[in-house]
């Protein structure tokens, strides 16, 4: 599990999936989808953990992948866009 620090929220990112997505660029990467967990605020003890309700996308490498609702996606800031592979 990964810690993240988030406007002065601690997080932490709790993998759900993994999957090969192909590139505009030619490149096939790997892409990771995690759950945002925050600290159970009921729960004083900083052992508990609930979901947010946000899953984050990121590459192998940890650079961001921004996904849409209608399922497209891309790797944030470079205009490349993935497609998972197995999908048309």
């Amino acid at each position: 599990m990964h810690r993240i620090k988030e406007v002065n929220m601690e997080l932490r990112l709790h993998l759900l999936d993994s999957f090969l997505a192909q590139g505009s660029d030619g490149g096939t990467y790997k892409v990771r989808a995690y759950e945002r967990l925050a600290p159970d605020a009921s729960l004083a003890d900083g052992e508990h953990w609930e979901s947010t309700g946000v899953t984050e996308y990121r590459l192998d490498d940890g650079r961001l992948v921004d996904a849409q609702p209608d399922g497209s996606m891309r790797i944030a800031r470079t205009g490349v866009a993935l497609t998972p592979q197995g999908t048309a």
